[in-house]
């Protein structure tokens, strides 16, 4: 495992500090926001609608930026995305304008959930499969999970931390909301000078006879890859739907309505969450070295959801921390083998096109789901519903993803008898 990180060329390494820096801005801001927009005065379900309209506009960015970052250029796009994301943050942070920030956060960049969203993993996993040998893809991408999933965790602790020693030394919580929140803006503008560090050979490679010159004037970038990956996006999108009633931001004010937990309790909570999540992503590559890319993807996912079912019926707040960490102990396996495994079945010139698409109809399932979630959470006896339905859902996606693609293997898996 640690041997695929020596192959990392100082593009990969660069990569590796950009997803650090994008994912700790996340996790901070993803522990605090449904509390800000509250204290702003809004009702639930006014911050389940502005949540899913937020993601709506993440995924068209996305999808703009990653179907043309191929043709354009990877580093321009990521610096695009950067800028959208310091300009979001600092729009939530300076107006309380409902209308306003709705128009911020559908143009800008902004993660209710603490994970990925915008350009920025798409176009990552497509220059770190470019500059990585494919034996040892699913390795390296192992890692950037891990390493994605310490600093959203680090990131989750310093919000709630942040915030609840604001309001111990007398700020007003709106106030200390809103500190996270400037952080967050810094840190988009931090990220937009490490990608003006990115060299050349992080972009596309042009294949003579690679059937380039075809994608490249398909408006979305694909060309003999254009039906495996729409039948994995329909997946990828149920997946996200089901998350999307679940994201960071519900399950931690969940576990305030159900428990009274306070924002430096749960910052630690999803620390450990989220801690869990990424040393399970470690474990992937061995996996889909012994078992194959999507074998280990489905039996993995199975139990984390089922997990995900129990959560809402444990009596005491330790048996509920207890199974949730128990979840994202498991939960994150199935990541980096599904970057791998849509890198693996795709041309490399359509690779940032398709990351993109599937990234974009996850967040497209998952910008659906918080508008429902917030409705659910506005009705005391019905907060424990999210979860039954993203569990549920989740496990519909495994038995159809297993069903439909079992039997494509990625190249280096067909090579083996």
């Amino acid at each position: 495992m640690v041997i695929a990180l020596r192959v990392l060329t100082p593009d990969g390494r660069l990569l590796f500090v950009t997803r650090c820096t994008r994912l700790f801005a996340y996790g901070s801001l993803a522990v605090v926001l449904v509390f800000y927009l509250t204290s702003l005065g809004f009702s639930t379900s006014q911050t389940g609608l502005l949540l899913t309209l937020t993601l709506v506009g993440d995924t068209a960015v996305s999808l703009y930026l990653t179907t043309r970052a191929d043709r354009i250029g990877r580093r321009r796009m990521l610096i695009i995305g950067a800028i959208l994301m310091a300009l979001a943050g600092l729009a939530f942070a300076v107006t309380s304008s409902f209308v306003f920030l709705i128009v911020a956060g559908t143009i800008g960049v902004i993660s209710p959930s603490g994970n990925e969203v915008g350009p920025f993993l798409s176009i990552e996993q497509a220059a770190l499969s470019q500059v990585v040998p494919p034996g040892t893809r699913t390795a390296v991408f192992a890692w950037y999970t891990l390493v994605g999933s310490f600093a959203t965790a680090t990131g989750s602790l310093s919000g709630g931390v942040l915030s609840h020693v604001l309001q111990r030394a007398g700020m007003p919580p709106v106030e200390s909301y809103r500190a996270v929140v400037l952080v967050y803006a810094a840190l988009g503008v931090l990220l937009a000078l490490f990608f003006t560090r990115l060299s050349p050979a992080a972009e596309v490679t042009p294949v003579a006879g690679s059937g380039e010159s075809h994608a490249s004037t398909n408006p979305f970038g694909l060309s003999r890859s254009r039906n495996v990956v729409l039948k994995l996006s329909g997946l990828f999108a149920l997946d996200s739907f089901a998350g999307g009633f679940v994201v960071q931001s519900f399950a931690a004010y969940w576990f305030y309505l159900r428990f009274g937990t306070n924002p430096a309790a749960l910052g630690v909570i999803f620390f450990w969450a989220n801690v869990c999540a990424g040393i399970s992503a470690l474990l992937a590559s061995r996996l889909a070295a012994r078992f194959g890319l999507v074998q280990t993807m489905v039996f993995t996912h199975l139990p984390s959801n089922i997990l995900l079912l129990l959560v809402p019926l444990m009596p005491t707040l330790p048996l509920a921390i207890l199974v949730l960490l128990a979840r994202f102990s498991i939960s994150q396996m199935d990541v980096p083998t599904r970057q791998s495994y849509v890198m693996a079945v795709v041309r490399p010139e359509e690779r940032s096109a398709a990351a993109g698409i599937t990234g974009v109809a996850r967040t497209t399932g998952a910008a659906i789901a918080p508008l429902f979630a917030g409705l659910l959470f506005a009705r005391p006896a019905l907060i424990g519903l999210p979860f039954i339905i993203a569990g549920t859902a989740k496990v519909l996606y495994d038995v159809l993803l297993y069903r439909g693609f079992v039997a494509i293997r990625p190249p280096e898996e067909a090579q083996r008898p």
